[in-house]
This record gives structure tokens, C-alpha cells and sequence, in this order.
């Protein structure tokens, strides 16, 4: 069995002061002779059986590195304690109690409110948390092995990468992630991107170590500069091009990537919601340091009870800790994933739910988003637009013996399974894999005639590029400049009516003896052409138009033909009057860039980088967008876009730079999932309006009373009950619908707009507050200290109504209960709390509560009072609307 070294490689870490050295254990292997080194591995190329898989897994464990795996339930209710706010109620009720101990019905009150909170949220993550990793695990990447089977043969299959162990024979091909720490055995054109661990965008090329000795000098620069070993591949890092074999030396946490995450596990950015909200927690904190001290030096110096004065402000401060807010966003963006998983969307990432009704800008690919993903090889002619047979023989040899990654145009000519029998008497002899920058790939081909055929199929413009000839019947004629325009001529219809075209040429000539490269791609004889359909999806158009109805912009950025992408776009209803390619990108500096994208709706033959650069562009404009991905080349993208999707057919490497993931890849999907995002972002911003105006205008009323009553104007208790009955009422906010015209728009965090709604909405309650103060002073009589237990359990009833009422009033712009009505929950919550604080005077629990019964004619006056409290509100909100453009 392969015992690894006790020596240490250390890298130069990519930040200063690394804390440790890293161990790096396929470093050590880089030089070693494939044969030693299988031998050290207890393996073969034949692969391992499966006697020994279970027995490495035992050893080993699964091949995974650390990642944020939702802890133990104990450290999530731990956790459910840790914000601002319950660590405010805690300490409130300790220094209630520390005050005095005879009372112990105000901090067993907090005590419940801490416990509602706590537990509620801790549930809803614990729930969320768990539904999370199943939708995560419905998304599996898988590596391609050669294993033994139980009679002792060797195969080539799929596993998913967490059972990968040491000694397994892997397989690589454009478009894999590298699956675990690997060391070469051969590779052909093999380049990798190590972007994920150096930074470095451009690939490095890789090859298996030579037969021979190596110098001390390579040895010593494994240790130095491991990452820069070209006999070596990392897990987490992905393959551009080319084609590879090699033997899994490490996995899981011994990978030089599990060291490294078991150093950053858990550090994530914040996004602009993360902060909005943190912004808005401390700003409701500070109000209350601020406020909570006044009110308390008011009441003491007016009513000379310091102590019943302390204990008031203490419950002011209770009152003005939004203890549920935590709650209340992990619930909405929670029940966002999980409604989304039912359209077949996982979440990788909870907060991309709000990103993805921000977003106003969808980028995406043209093939199986807008066409059928089903594409048909229609024609295949010769350089003159004739019917060829040759033209197909010679694709279906390129297509039958490549083995990288099949795209769906070769899986299109393999259909013809009628030219089997004529690739039946060719073998491979080598082959020149497929990149994104030369936009063709090259098989080398013999049927023991002595002669060795190359056979290359591309991109139009790159394949004539390199074709010094053309066949032309039975004649091989000199290419000349005019026959390249009349080819192109001819394919430029082609695509005018919507068919890809892809130019096959080959070369004949005698045994090279040795492996072939991109620079016997020369001279080439062009035969013929292959044009392939892929039509439109009928719920494309629809899915389109319902977008932009949402205020979502739709660009198209491909790496296929212009002609070819403007026919489909013109179809579906895009605007396809401003259109622009990669090569017109290339030489724009940023400012000319963004003039560019912001009137250009087609984007064709675009290399990664340059789709990249696009999105930036759109972000640098102010705009929030999605990119919408499947392959390799989309993969730097979708790592720059704010919503990152992908679909379950993805590359690895695009599954995992993504956001989100399409169980089936559907633009309708999208516009749900927009959707979606805004009714989770509109009700958490919901109840932070409804929270910072309330508590504003309650701080109002409590100075106001402080400061001309003989008397508390409520008891703390009281205060702390109502808190209690009000806060409960807006538990089932995250089931509230939005308004229909909300959801029209993009929306996006604005923390001055909270402040605003603050300043605007917050008086109006404290209005209807001194009102009743007046009424209960002057109509019921209740202005000595001997009725003061009526003026206080008045004022309960009409603050919680009012502030009961506010969720109605706030939840929409329109009229409430006449032009929109609250979801069921919602009704029932706050229904619930009105009645229970009605009632609550008449029982034996308010009497303890130092409430007493109130008169039928005061609720008729309460019914006044509120009837007008609405309605000025709402005029108030007509205001703010007509003077903000906004309201939510």
C-alpha cells in the first residue's frame, strides 16, 4: 500500500503570512517513473477493484474538502442566540431581574419572546439547512475511471468524485473539473486552468513526466514551486483542453485543496443584502442606546420613581429591539428555495434568491436555452453547395474517433450509425483535442495502407485559414482568396437560414513517428461542409416576453456564428438590430466597452474571457446580472455575474462556479425563479419598514407621555406583552404575497429609503397616539395616578391595533382589504393578536398584567380612531409614492 512521505512540500502562499506550511503529497510523486509509481500505489492501469475502493474509502474517507456542511443541531441552536438583538432582550431581562428579584413576571415574559425567537429560528435553519444540502446533493459531479469489475475485466465508467480514492485511474477531457490531486501518466495537448489556486487566468500546459533521469534542478523545484509542476494536476482546477490519463495520489483534505479550504472554510463575502440588512440592525440599535436613556431620565426626574422609572425604560428598549428580524429573513429566503426546488431550481446559495429578483439583465447562451437543444445534421455538401457524401464520411471519422468532450454536433453526425462499418476499418493514431481559441479539433487516422489521415472539422473562417487546397470533384485545386470568399459566400446563406456550418479538410501523408500538433494543422485539403439545424423552442419567444415584462433585459452571448444567432434571436423576439462579435470587442478599452453593450443585444463568437468582460461591463453600468451557462467557456462568467446559473448537464467546472442550478434548462424556470426572488426580497423589506417606523413612531409617543404625564403611560409589563402579541403577528410575513406590479420591476437594496419611510410613516402613529392620550385624559377622566391603570390599558388597546393595523397598511401601496388583501397566515396572525389584546383586560391574566376593563364606548372610540389612522395613512402614503416614485 502507498504510505505517503513524511517530508513536507511547502508552497509560497498566495496571501503573506500564511499560517503554515502546506502540505502538497502529489508534489513529491512529480518525477517518479509510472511504473514505481503504481507500484507505490498498490494499483495498475488497469485500475483498482472494488475490494480495494472499500477498503481506501474506510482508510481515506470520501474525496471531499471542507465546505460550510451545516453543523451539529446543538451549534445551530447555539448559534440562533448569536445576533444583536436576543443579546439585547437577555441582557435587559438579567438586569431587570438583578433589579428586582420579587418580579419575576417581566424577564419570564422576555424569557418567552427570546424563546419564540430562538426557537422558531433555530428550526426554520435547521429545516432550511437540511433541505438545502438534499437539493445540493440532487447536483452530482462525476469522474471518469478505468476500474476492475467483479470477473476481473478492466472498464471505463462514471463515479461521482466523493468516491474517488488513491490509486484510481482517471480520465480527463475538456470541460472536467481535475477531481482530485493527480499525478500524469500521458497527455495529449493537456491544458489547465489553475485560476481557482494561483489566479492566474491563463492555462498552463501539462504533459506526463519524461522516461528518463530528472536533475536535481527539477526536483528542487517541486519543492519550491509545486503549483508550477507540469507532471501534476490539483484537485478544484479545470481542463481547457486537450485529453490526459493519470493516477489519483491524493484526495479529500490530503489534496493540496482540502488544505488550503480547511484554512477558508466559512470566510464568505457579504453581498450588498448581507450588509443592508446588518446596516439596518445597528442603526435600530443605536436608536434605542440613544432614546432609551432619555426616556429614562425623563420619567425619573417627572415621576421621582428612578427605579419604576428604569424598569419603563427597559421596556422601551424591548420594545425597540426587532428581535424577529433575523428570523424573519432566514424564513423568507428558506421558503424561496424550497418553493423553487418544486420548479426544479437548486439553490446552492440561499442569498442568490435575492440577487435573482435584483437582477435586470439575463445573459445567455444561445444552444438549448433559446434553440432545442436537439440539434439535427440537415445537409452536408461540398465547397460548391452540392450534395457530398465524401464531405460526411470524413466528418463521421472526426467525430467516431475523437475522445474529448462529444459536443451535440458530433453526437449529430454519429446518428448516421450507416458509416460504421467504413470507420470499422480505420484506428486512431493520434489526436489534436478542441480549444476555444482555434475553434476546430484534428483526429489522425489509418487503415494500414501506409499513409496516415488527418482529419480536421471546425469553425468556417478558422478552418479556411489553414487549408492550402481544395477538392473540388476528383481535382485537388490550390486555395486561392477568391474560392475562400465564394466558401464563405455560400456558408453565410447557410447560416442566414439559421444552419450552423462546420468545414471538413484533411491531409494524407506517411507515418510521422511521433505525436502530432496544432502545427501539422497546415496546408489542409478542404472538402466539403456539414450545416446543422437547431431550431427555436417554442416557449422561448414567451419566455422572453415575460422576462422583459419583469423588467429583465435579455442578451444573447454566444460563441457561435452571428448570421446563425441573429436568425434564432429574430424568431424568439429579440432585438437583433445592434449585433457585435468577439473580434470587435478585443481592441475597445472599458468606457468604449460599455457604450458598446449598453446598445448591443447579440454578442457572437465570443471566447470566455470576452463573455467575462461583457457582464462586467453590464455591472459596471449599474446593472445586476445573471448569467445563464453550461459549458466550459462560460465558466469565468458565470464567476463574475451576481447570479450565476447553470444547469444539471453542465460541465463540472460551470456547475461549480454557479449560483444556481436548472434541473432543466428553461427560460420559463427563470422567469419563476425572478419572480420568486422578489416576493422573498419584498416581504423581508416588509418587516424592516413595518419594524423601523413603528419603533420610531412608539419612541414618539413614549417622549411625548414621559414628558407630561403624572404617571408611566404604560406599565413595563404591559409594554413587554404587548411587544410579545405585536411581534407574533408578524411571524407569518415570509407567507405574504406581493402585489402584481411590484414584481414588474427589479428591485434592489436602498438603505437610504429606509431611513425616509422611517422619518415619514413613523409620526403618523404617534398622532393617533397623543389623540387617545387626550381622549383618555379629558373624555374618560383618567388623569390622576388613581386611574392610571385605565389611561394605561386604554393606550395598550388602541397601540396594538394601530400597530397591528400597520402590517395591512405597509404591506402594499394600494388600499388594503379593498385593493388587496393579505395572504391567509397573515390575516389570522394579526386577526389573533387584535383579539387577544381586546380581551386580555378582561381577564384574570391582565389584572395581573395591572390591566382593568374597559367601557363598550371606548372601543367604538378606539374604532374611530383607528378607521382614521388608516386613512390618513394611506393619503400619507399617496405622498410619499407620488414624491419617491416608491413605496416597498
Amino acid at each position: 500500500m502507498f504510505k505517503p512521505s513524511t517530508q513536507t512540500v511547502t508552497t509560497k502562499a498566495a496571501s503573506k503570512g500564511a499560517p503554515a506550511p502546506l502540505r502538497i503529497t502529489v508534489a513529491l510523486e512529480a518525477f517518479r517513473h509510472n511504473e514505481a509509481l503504481l507500484a507505490a500505489l498498490d494499483t495498475s492501469v488497469s485500475g483498482l477493484n472494488e475490494e480495494q475502493i472499500a477498503e481506501r474509502l474506510d482508510r481515506d474517507g470520501v474525496n471531499e474538502v471542507s465546505h460550510e456542511k451545516p453543523p451539529h443541531w446543538a451549534l445551530q441552536l447555539l448559534h440562533a442566540f448569536k445576533n444583536p438583538f436576543i443579546v439585547v432582550l437577555l441582557v435587559l431581562a438579567g438586569v431587570q431581574l438583578a433589579t428586582d428579584r420579587t418580579n419575576l413576571t417581566g424577564p419570564t415574559i422576555i424569557s418567552v419572546m427570546v424563546g419564540i425567537s430562538v426557537f422558531l429560528s433555530f428550526t426554520q435553519e435547521y429545516r432550511s439547512s437540511k433541505a438545502a444540502e438534499k437539493l445540493k446533493a440532487m447536483v452530482r459531479n462525476t469522474a471518469t475511471v478505468t476500474r476492475r469489475a467483479s470477473d476481473g475485466h478492466s472498464e471505463r465508467i462514471e463515479v461521482p468524485v466523493a468516491e474517488l480514492v488513491a490509486g484510481d485511474i482517471v480520465h480527463l477531457a475538456a470541460g472536467d473539473m481535475v477531481p482530485a490531486d493527480l499525478r500524469l501518466l500521458s497527455a495529449k495537448d493537456l491544458f489547465i486552468s489553475q485560476a481557482i489556486l494561483t489566479g492566474e487566468s491563463l492555462p498552463v500546459e501539462k504533459s506526463a513526466p519524461p522516461h528518463g533521469a530528472v536533475s536535481d534542478e527539477a526536483e528542487q523545484g517541486a519543492a519550491d514551486n509545486p503549483l508550477d509542476l507540469a507532471t501534476v494536476c490539483y484537485m478544484g482546477t479545470n481542463v481547457v483542453s486537450g485529453t490526459a490519463a493519470a493516477v489519483v495520489v491524493a484526495t479529500g483534505s490530503r489534496s493540496y485543496l482540502g488544505s488550503l479550504a480547511r484554512t477558508v472554510v466559512g470566510q464568505r463575502v457579504q453581498t450588498s443584502f448581507d450588509r443592508g440588512v446588518k446596516s439596518v440592525s445597528w442603526l435600530l440599535i443605536r436608536f434605542m442606546a440613544v432614546m432609551v436613556p432619555i426616556v429614562f431620565v425623563i420619567n425619573g426626574l417627572d415621576k421621582h420613581d428612578w427605579l419604576q422609572a428604569f424598569l419603563f425604560a427597559l421596556s422601551v428598549a424591548v420594545g425597540l429591539t426587532p428581535e424577529m428580524l433575523p428570523l424573519i429573513v432566514t424564513a423568507n429566503l428558506a421558503k424561496g428555495a424550497i418553493a423553487m426546488s418544486r420548479r426544479k431550481v437548486v439553490v446552492k446559495r440561499l442569498n442568490a434568491i435575492q440577487n435573482f429578483g435584483a437582477m435586470d439583465v439575463l445573459c445567455t447562451d444561445k444552444t438549448g436555452t433559446l434553440t432545442l437543444d436537439k440539434i439535427v445534421l440537415e445537409r452536408h455538401l461540398d465547397l460548391y453547395g452540392e450534395e457530398s457524401e465524401e464531405a460526411l464520411e470524413y466528418g463521421y471519422l472526426n467525430s467516431r474517433f475523437q475522445t474529448g468532450l462529444k459536443n451535440l454536433m458530433d453526437k449529430a453526425v454519429l446518428e448516421h450509425r450507416d458509416l460504421e462499418p467504413t470507420a470499422a476499418h480505420y484506428t486512431i493514431v493520434d489526436e489534436i483535442p478542441f480549444d476555444f481559441q482555434r475553434r476546430r479539433m484534428s483526429v489522425v487516422v489509418s487503415n494500414g495502407d501506409g499513409h496516415e489521415l488527418l482529419v480536421c472539422k471546425g469553425a468556417v473562417e478558422e478552418m479556411l485559414s489553414i487549408c492550402g487546397y481544395a477538392k473540388a470533384g476528383d481535382e485537388i485545386l490550390p486555395m486561392t482568396d477568391e474560392m475562400r470568399a465564394e466558401i464563405k459566400a455560400m456558408t453565410r446563406h447557410l447560416n442566414e437560414d439559421g444552419l450552423r456550418v462546420l468545414v471538413v479538410a484533411i491531409k494524407q501523408q506517411p507515418p510521422a513517428h511521433r505525436a502530432y500538433s496544432v502545427a501539422d494543422e497546415s496546408d489542409l485539403i478542404a472538402v466539403g461542409c456539414l450545416a446543422f439545424l437547431d431550431p427555436p423552442k417554442d416557449t422561448a419567444g414567451t419566455a422572453i416576453a415575460a422576462l422583459h415584462h419583469h423588467g429583465v433585459e435579455v442578451k444573447v452571448i454566444t460563441g457561435d456564428n452571428e448570421a446563425v444567432t441573429r436568425k434564432i434571436c429574430r424568431e424568439v423576439g429579440l432585438n437583433v438590430e445592434h449585433s457585435a462579435q468577439g473580434k470587435h470587442i478585443e481592441p475597445l478599452d472599458d468606457a468604449e466597452l460599455d457604450e458598446l453593450v449598453k446598445r448591443t443585444t447579440v454578442f457572437a463568437k465570443m471566447s470566455p474571457l470576452q463573455k467575462a468582460r461583457v457582464v462586467k461591463s453590464l455591472q459596471r453600468q449599474g446593472h445586476t446580472v445573471g448569467f445563464l451557462g453550461d459549458g466550459i467557456n462560460d465558466a469565468p462568467a458565470l464567476r463574475e455575474a451576481d447570479v450565476g446559473i447553470s444547469v444539471d448537464t453542465a460541465t463540472d467546472i460551470a456547475k461549480e462556479s454557479a449560483d444556481i442550478i436548472l434541473l432543466e434548462k428553461n427560460l420559463m424556470v427563470l422567469e419563476e425563479g425572478v419572480i420568486e426572488g422578489r416576493i422573498t426580497f419584498g416581504n423581508i423589506i416588509k418587516y424592516i419598514k413595518m419594524t423601523a417606523s413603528s419603533n420610531f413612531g412608539n419612541m414618539f409617543s413614549v417622549l411625548v407621555a414621559s414628558a407630561f404625564l403624572p404617571f408611566l403611560p404604560m406599565l413595563p409589563l404591559q409594554l413587554l406583552v404587548l411587544d410579545l402579541l405585536y411581534h407574533t403577528s408578524q411571524l407569518s410575513i415570509p407567507f405574504d404575497r406581493m402585489d402584481e406590479e411590484y414584481l414588474r420591476k427589479p428591485r434592489k437594496w436602498d438603505a437610504s429609503d429606509i431611513g425616509r419611510f422611517m422619518v415619514w410613516i413613523g409620526p403618523v402613529s404617534s398622532i393617533f397616539d397623543i389623540t387617545t392620550f387626550w381622549l383618555l385624559w379629558h373624555v374618560f377622566g383618567a388623569n390622576s395616578p388613581e386611574h392610571q391603570s385605565f389611561f394605561q390599558t386604554g393606550w395598550f388597546v388602541e397601540s396594538l391595533l394601530t400597530q397591528t393595523l400597520i402590517v395591512h397598511m405597509i404591506r402594499t401601496r394600494k388600499i388594503p382589504f379593498v385593493q388587496s388583501i393579505a395572504a391567509a397566515p397573515v390575516l389570522a396572525l394579526t386577526v389573533a393578536a387584535i383579539l387577544v389584546g381586546m380581551v386580555l383586560p378582561f381577564t384574570g391574566l391582565g389584572a395581573k398584567f395591572g390591566m382593568v376593563p374597559l367601557p363598550a364606548v371606548y372601543f367604538a372610540w378606539v374604532g374611530i380612531t383607528v378607521l382614521t389612522y388608516c386613512v390618513l395613512t394611506q393619503l400619507v402614503k399617496l405622498i410619499y409614492i407620488r414624491r419617491y416614485g416608491r413605496w416597498l
